[in-house]
């Protein structure tokens, strides 16, 4: 897979007093966990992990289920979105600024249940809400 196609995101999910929450990013109208290409030379956790700090400021990442992850099938020009799962903390959220225009890539954030989160995402997003509640168990 060529580093321009391979996608690289995170499910970063966080307990909290109600149940298990998880970050959303809401690029126009689409919502979708961080991710973004992989760079050359990277590994995919490493451009997964760089991801989530540019666009969230979200840097506390545990990996408590190893480094499974989940592939998407070809969307979007032939790109595939590889998601890893992460556990944080840290709840404060700042929106990273692209490197390219120099705008904040998404529109909004949220912190919000895995019910929230599949009645926001699109089907492709929907296949990776699924899989990681299996893993957490939520």
């Amino acid at each position: 897979m060529s580093e321009q196609k391979l996608s690289c995101g995170v499910v970063v999910a966080r307990r909290t007093e109600t149940g298990w929450v998880t970050l959303m990013l809401r690029a126009f109208h689409h919502w979708d966990f961080p991710k973004g290409i992989r760079e050359r030379g990277e590994e995919p956790l490493e451009a997964a992990v760089r991801e989530v700090g540019e666009e969230t400021s979200v840097t506390e990442l545990s990996f408590d289920w190893g480094d499974r992850f989940f592939e998407t099938g070809p969307y979007s020009r032939g790109k595939v979105a590889r998601y890893f799962i992460a556990t944080t903390n840290q709840e404060e959220v700042v929106m990273g600024l692209s490197p390219e225009t120099g705008e904040p890539e998404h529109h909004e954030w949220r912190w919000v249940s895995f019910d929230e989160a599949y009645d926001l995402g699109s089907p492709r997003v929907r296949t990776i809400v699924q899989w990681a509640r299996q893993i957490i168990g939520t």
